[in-house]
């Protein structure tokens, strides 16, 4: 019954995503990614004549961000092997497809199971690993049933997901198929023994830890006009920012025209930087800055990559998502550089998140008055700013290493 109900969301699924496409954008490129996958792929193979292939599922951007250090250090130890990287999502294929990390890119295909076989037996991986989350039935069984190596990386798992519930049948199942599951905690460790799903798991840590720190190692200059626009003045930038996150900022921007702040949203489509330019007059985008003057106040980034860069020269960063159902999007970026961090009050299901308010190195606000009275504490009291910075950087170097156990882990048991 499990299987009908899961059939039938797919069959919805892929309905959906064409009457999605007429109008928007990320279901259009959805569709046109996949169009003629399988031939594509076949090319693929045929032209390269791989040995042996590792192939790496991740569902999007994040997920590639926790997938990175792992690809990284498989194309160290295994240069022989072709990686082959996937991705379910445009946000995550898009910014990505021409990564020099791998040695392919390609969509995913909806699952199902004439998909997964012809998938799996183009590809035919010697070793394949899916990062966090996303569970596709027909994929994962497939690859059981012939017995090749499936690992999951950085799981996270929480009382309220299917695999937990007595609906859950199919969901057990998937988590029977892989071969190992590396959690990021001990809570989920816990969780998957209490319903009987633990006997191959183990505790690795995130390794979004191991990626920031990366990151930070081989981080390259800023552009010049970035370095001038904030010259002298202290900086916030601000991540990953929706309306909610503008509208709480610009109260403090009014009242404090001396400080400089970057803004770089969640969404960069031309809609949403058109919205940021009405809520912060005056302000100037990155791509006009050369032919612009860039006197303002406020800099809009309207591109997609250079967010985890710009952290570096930042004196405060702010992180958004704290005012939707989701929550805060990745802290680490900016932990990483030393940076005190504030968020809006939704961070509660991100436990680095949890850990820094606790410890002093993040801080959260509900209103705009509020964020103000937090921005002027750590701009006029400098040492106390640094401590926190300091207090996120040794966090994450604290839990780094995940990716070293799952390296562990493929070295001695599967390649």
């Amino acid at each position: 019954m499990a299987l009908i109900f899961y059939n039938f969301f797919l069959v919805l699924y892929k309905i959906g995503i064409r009457i999605s496409a007429i109008k928007n954008q990320k279901a259009s490129l959805w569709i046109i990614g996949r169009k003629d996958i399988f031939v594509h792929l076949k090319k693929w193979k045929n032209d390269t004549t791989p040995q042996k292939i590792i192939w790496v599922h991740c569902a999007s951007l994040g997920e590639f961000e926790q997938g990175r250090p792992v690809m990284d250090q498989l194309k160290i130890l295994y240069p022989t092997y072709t990686i082959l990287l996937t991705f379910f999502s445009p946000s995550g294929y898009q910014i990505r497809k021409n990564y020099t990390g791998v040695d392919a890119v390609f969509y995913l295909p909806l699952d199902g199971k004439k998909n997964a076989v012809q998938f799996i037996n183009i590809v035919q991986p010697s070793l394949v690993i899916w990062v966090k989350y996303e569970y596709w039935y027909y994929y994962l069984t497939q690859l059981k049933k012939q017995k090749i190596p499936l690992i999951l990386v950085s799981a996270i798992f929480r009382p309220r997901q299917p695999f937990f519930k007595w609906y859950g049948s199919l969901h057990k199942k998937m988590l029977h198929s892989f071969t190992k599951i590396f959690v990021q905690n001990q809570a989920s460790l816990q969780l998957l023994h209490k319903y009987s799903l633990g006997h191959n798991a183990a505790v690795a840590g995130d390794t979004r830890f191991d990626s920031v720190i990366n990151t930070e190692k081989n981080k390259t200059a800023l552009p010049t006009t970035i370095i001038n626009f904030c010259k002298n003045s202290t900086v916030i930038v601000a991540g990953s920012t929706w309306q909610d996150d503008e509208l709480a900022l610009v109260h403090f921007a009014k009242l404090h025209k001396h400080i400089k702040i970057i803004i770089a949203p969640h969404n960069v489509n031309e809609l949403r930087i058109t919205e940021i330019e009405k809520i912060f007059i005056p302000s100037i985008r990155y791509s006009a800055m050369d032919t612009q003057k860039a006197n303002t106040q406020v800099l809009i980034i309207d591109n997609i990559g250079m967010l985890c860069r710009l952290y570096q020269i930042a004196d405060i960063a702010y992180i958004g998502g704290g005012f939707n159902a989701s929550g805060i999007h990745n802290i680490l970026e900016a932990a990483v550089y030393a940076k005190p961090i504030i968020f809006g009050s939704v961070y509660y299901k991100f436990k680095e998140a949890v850990d820094l308010v606790a410890a002093g190195g993040a801080f959260s606000f509900d209103t705009a008055l509020a964020l103000e009275e937090l921005l002027i504490t750590l701009i006029n009291n400098k040492n106390s700013a640094i401590t926190a910075g300091h207090i996120c950087k040794n966090y994450v170097h604290q839990n780094a290493g995940a990716t070293q156990k799952i390296m562990e882990y493929i070295k001695q048991s599967v390649v």
